[in-house]
């Protein structure tokens, strides 16, 4: 038996029978040989960790626009929570915790610099719309590795684009992840928001902290411990009592933190900065690199000026619109 064989038949024996099971992958778009140490889902883990869209995630926009301090989160911090929360549940309900980490921490790779806002402003602007789970897989299926991608089974591809709405995913795991991102995003942006200013902890709707708990570790702690008392036969459930306090919960931040006029005067700027270098990029698509170059010849220009933005940081993306719009300041040798 090689490392890979002994750890898939320790999860026949250890895991639920609604986990899913390394050796039951529906594989690769290219197959590819068994690694002899690790399982399928282990090495798409690694392979993201390893992937420079996973590294850009450190600068780019969780809710805050470039904020000056270094405690609030960024779409990597992000990331992480969504990690752990995910993880803890899995490991409870004993399903795959390879397969579950690997989706949460490729569920955001092709997420836009500023967060939502550029989001929506390359919603505007591309031809079809943008979706950052639509484009997260793009990511992993071509973007990454010059064209090539990194090549990850059925059931990661899968998880990472049903994260955010529409159908649920195939796997129970998936659908962890999908609950672990709502339980991180909601929480963490509450404690981003209370240390920016913009909300008053006793502005919480008393009917949702009644049910969810007044600190952030009391709520995460309650949502998680009730998933999992209530998830059975696969299926991953709040109970009626708590995903009724979450979903008060969400209606509040969306209708107070996410639409706060400060946020939304800086977001003006995103939607000019981002439709400036889209506009000024297809015009003059020499400017982006060879490869983008090539996805504009193979399929149009629209299409490798979205990559191209969509793939950028904040701060690369603001150099870049300094680079072609702001006057430099002239040098005499």
């Amino acid at each position: 038996m090689t490392i890979r064989e002994e750890t898939q038949a320790i999860e026949r024996q250890t895991l639920s029978r609604y986990a899913t099971l390394s050796q039951s992958t529906r594989g690769r778009r290219r197959p590819e040989d068994e690694d002899p140490i690790r399982p399928c889902y282990q090495r798409d883990r690694d392979r993201i960790i390893h992937c420079k869209a996973f590294r850009r995630l450190k600068q780019k926009t969780q809710v805050f626009l470039s904020p000056e301090g270094d405690h609030y989160r960024t779409r990597l911090t992000h990331t992480l929570e969504v990690a752990q929360i995910a993880r803890t549940i899995a490991r409870a309900l004993r399903l795959n915790e390879d397969l579950t980490e690997a989706i949460a921490l490729g569920h955001d790779l092709g997420h836009t610099p500023f967060g939502h806002a550029g989001e929506r402003a390359l919603n505007r602007l591309c031809p079809g719309g943008f979706t950052h789970y639509r484009q997260s897989l793009r990511v992993v299926d071509f973007l990454e590795k010059d064209g090539r991608g990194l090549n990850l089974t059925w059931e990661v591809r899968n998880g990472i684009v049903t994260h955010t709405t529409g159908a649920w995913a195939r796997t129970p795991e998936g659908c962890v992840v999908r609950r672990a991102d709502h339980i991180a995003f909601l929480n963490h942006d509450i404690e981003d928001a209370v240390t920016a200013g913009v909300l008053d902890p006793r502005q919480l709707p008393p009917e949702a902290v009644a049910v969810l708990g007044t600190t952030k570790s009391q709520r995460i702690t309650t949502m998680i411990t009730n998933l999992i008392e209530h998830s059975q036969n696969g299926r991953i459930n709040f109970s009626p009592e708590v995903d009724a306090a979450y979903a008060v919960l969400k209606d509040f931040m969306y209708s107070t933190v996410y639409v706060d006029k400060e946020a939304k005067r800086e977001e003006k700027k995103v939607d000019k900065l981002v439709a400036e270098l889209y506009e000024r990029l297809c015009e003059e698509p020499t400017l982006m690199p060879n490869f983008y170059l090539q996805i504009a010849y193979n399929e149009g220009v629209d299409r490798a000026v979205t990559d191209y933005i969509s793939g950028m940081s904040d701060e690369f993306a603001t150099r870049l619109f300094e680079d072609l719009f702001v006057p430099q300041k002239w040098t005499v040798l």
